[in-house]
């Protein structure tokens, strides 16, 4: 049978022109940076396939030789995740985000023997994401709640089909002539072969110094095992040879290791300078970035279209007054907000030590990857939904009859208990 048609890779075409293809569909539609992105994974995907027919016509080759191989694509995700950061402020960065954080995915060919639970992982991280862009367009633009759930039917997709095909790793094929770095794939129908290989390697074994790394530990290992052996072709030191019988030999001889002196010039690491603070409207988003020790971050000047968005700010306060549609905290440390009416989502990403106080309605909260949180809930606030993932130390207050405030510990612990035909799941600390 010809490779081109074998079920793995007919299988993969499935999967490109089916989840894939309604995912670019919709890129497209929705244009801009979203569709520059989706043309980029696209170029991935491509790569991919290519690798797959390149393994269904060829025996695994030596690691080197399949570094190579893997650049084409390691390149493409590297481009991806680039494209992200040099779009920090753009109004789509939901959308790039979602994809990011989750196209190492398409790295599964380097893992073993379990790459299946490791796209899993890349699907969870791309749902943070999609999450943001399924509260923001909800009930507004429909074609965008569908491009989220395209991109992570096809990650689901991708899992299952390395379930079936590739279940401890990348299959190659046993009968074939091992892989050099200049085999092609033919193309016949699917997408193009990959391009000469790139400089960057984001796979790279850095144990490895190239193609011979195998054949070099070989022989290292080789001699190693020789055991007594090895030791037959030093020279024996005679008893007038060694320098603590003949102290006269050693003002001869080559001077002793002697410690460097603690008054020495210290070596000094070259650090990055700090980048400049920010605080500034920069389209629809307002950018307060970096700032330091501030007490007096006040956003006044505001209307229901903007987004606030903190970023590696450490020990300030920042107050947003007026309707703001979300608010965004992104690796911040020792912070304290506070913030009027909010139309979607305020959200905490890999942050320590916050303090948030809503004095308006807030729909969601969202709190991922952050420790040490204190959310004060007012009268408007008490319907919203608070969402916690990967976080400890959770604590939310709402106000009582009284007018004080009851703290209220979000669970860290569950426990899953099977019933018959699913798992039911419930917190394992219930508060008091």
């Amino acid at each position: 049978m010809d490779f081109e048609e074998k079920p793995f890779l007919r299988e993969c075409k499935d999967i490109i022109e089916g989840s894939f293809g309604a995912y670019l569909n919709l890129s497209q539609q929705i244009g801009d940076l979203v569709n520059q992105h989706a043309q980029m994974v696209r170029e991935a995907v491509s790569k991919l396939y290519s690798l797959l027919i390149l393994t269904g016509n060829h025996s695994k080759p030596d690691t080197g030789i399949f570094m190579q191989l893997l650049k084409p694509l390691s390149e493409s995700i590297m481009a991806i995740q680039e494209f992200r950061e040099k779009n920090r402020a753009s109004s789509w960065f939901n959308h790039l985000s979602a994809i990011s954080e989750s196209i190492g995915a398409l790295g599964w060919v380097t893992v073993s023997p379990t790459p299946a639970p490791f796209v899993k992982e890349m699907t969870d991280a791309a749902t943070f994401y999609t999450n943001k862009v399924l509260v923001a367009y909800k009930e507004k633009d429909k074609t965008h709640i569908d491009w989220a759930k395209a991109w992570l039917q096809f990650l689901n997709d991708l899992q299952k089909y390395i379930r079936v095909h590739h279940t401890t790793g990348l299959t190659w094929n046993s009968r074939g002539t091992p892989a050099t770095a200049s085999a092609g794939a033919p193309s016949a129908g699917g997408p193009p072969p990959p391009p000469p290989p790139p400089p960057a390697d984001l796979f790279a074994d850095p144990m490895k110094s190239g193609p011979g790394g195998d054949d070099t530990r070989s022989a290292l290992l080789k001699e190693l095992n020789r055991g007594t052996e090895i030791t037959k072709g030093l020279k024996k030191i005679t008893a007038d040879q060694q320098t603590h019988k003949n102290p006269a030999l050693r003002s001869s001889g080559p001077a002793p290791y002697k410690a460097p002196s603690s008054t020495s010039q210290p070596v000094v690491k070259s650090v990055a300078p700090p980048k400049p603070p920010r605080f500034e409207l920069e389209g629809k988003k307002w950018m307060i970035e970096y700032q330091s020790g501030k007490r007096d971050l006040t956003v006044s000047d505001t209307d229901m279209s903007q987004s606030v968005n903190i970023y590696k700010c450490k020990d300030c306060l920042v107050v947003i007054k007026g309707k703001v549609n979300s608010i965004t905290v992104d690796s911040c440390t020792k912070l304290s907000l506070v913030f009027d009416d909010i139309v979607s989502v305020v959200e905490f990403v890999n942050c320590q030590n916050i303090q948030a106080q809503s004095m308006g309605a807030v729909p969601t909260v969202n709190i991922e990857k952050t420790d040490v949180v204190e959310v004060y809930l007012n009268a408007k606030s008490l319907t919203a939904e608070i969402v916690t993932a990967k976080s400890s130390s959770v604590n939310v207050s709402v106000p009582s009859a009284n007018g004080d405030f009851v703290e209220h510990p979000i669970p860290e612990q569950f426990k899953s208990i099977f019933n018959g035909s699913v798992f039911k799941t419930e917190p394992a600390d219930k508060a008091a």
